[in-house]
C-alpha cells in the first residue's frame, strides 16, 4: 500500500429507473414494470444522517437479521424468525421501508445485459450546482449510483455503458453538458469483483460457499 483517499458521502442520489431496466426494454409488459417501481419517481435524494436516529427493537434486530440471510424471505419466515405475527410484521417493514432502515434493491450482472464498460466517475462542479448535477445524474440510465462527497471532487458516480465508446459518448455528451460542471475523471473498471453485497464472476453472480 502507497497511498490512500478516504472522503465522507454527505448526500446520496439514488436512481429510479434504472439501465438494468432499460437493458430490459420490450421484455416485459407495462404492468410488470410497475411492479418494479419503474413508474416512481426518477430519483429519491436522501441525507446521510437522519434527523430523528431510528431506535431499533429486538423484534425489528430478528426482522433485519432475517432479511440479511434472505432477501426474499416472505411474512411467514419473517414473523417466524421474529416470533410474531406477519400481518404485525408487515406494518413494522413498512415502517422501516418508509424510514429508510431497509432498501429493496436488486443485483444483477451487468455483462449478462451487454454493460461490459463500468467506471467510476469524479466531477468536480461549482457548490451551487452540486445538487442539480446529482439529480441530473441519478435521471440518466447509465448511471447506477450518484451522491455527493467531500474532497477535491464534490460528486462521486458509477457508469455502466455497453462499451467503452458508448461511455465516451456519454461522459463527453451529457455529462460534460451539465451547467457547473469544471471538470471529471473518468475511471474505467478492468474487473468487478463485487457488488454491494454479491461477487461477479464474469456475466454470473456468484454464491458464496457456507461453511458449516
Amino acid at each position: 500500500m502507497l497511498d490512500i483517499n478516504a472522503f465522507a458521502m454527505l448526500r446520496q442520489f439514488m436512481g429510479g429507473r434504472s439501465h438494468y431496466w432499460a437493458a430490459l426494454h420490450g421484455v416485459l409488459s407495462p404492468e410488470q414494470e410497475a411492479m418494479l417501481g419503474s413508474d416512481g419517481p426518477p430519483f429519491t435524494e436522501s441525507p446521510v444522517v437522519a434527523d430523528d436516529p431510528v431506535h431499533l427493537s429486538a423484534e425489528d434486530e430478528k426482522i433485519l437479521g432475517a432479511l440479511a440471510a434472505d432477501g426474499r424471505a416472505s411474512l411467514v419466515d419473517l414473523a417466524r424468525a421474529a416470533d410474531s405475527t406477519p400481518g404485525r410484521v408487515s406494518r413494522r417493514l413498512g415502517v422501516l421501508l418508509q424510514q429508510r432502515v431497509v432498501h429493496i434493491d436488486v443485483e444483477i450482472a451487468p455483462a449478462a445485459l451487454g454493460y461490459h464498460a463500468r467506471a467510476n466517475l469524479w466531477l468536480r462542479v461549482h457548490p451551487s450546482e452540486v445538487k442539480n448535477v446529482g439529480r441530473s445524474l441519478a435521471r440518466e440510465p447509465e448511471i447506477a449510483f450518484a451522491a455527493a462527497i467531500s474532497g477535491p471532487y464534490n460528486i462521486h458516480a458509477v457508469a455502466h455503458c455497453r462499451d467503452l465508446d458508448e461511455l465516451f459518448e456519454f461522459t463527453s455528451e451529457r455529462i460534460g453538458a451539465l451547467p457547473g460542471l469544471q471538470s471529471m475523471e473518468v475511471s474505467p473498471v478492468l474487473r468487478h469483483v463485487k457488488q454491494a453485497g454479491t461477487l461477479l464472476s464474469g456475466d454470473r453472480l456468484v454464491v458464496p460457499p457456507t461453511h458449516a
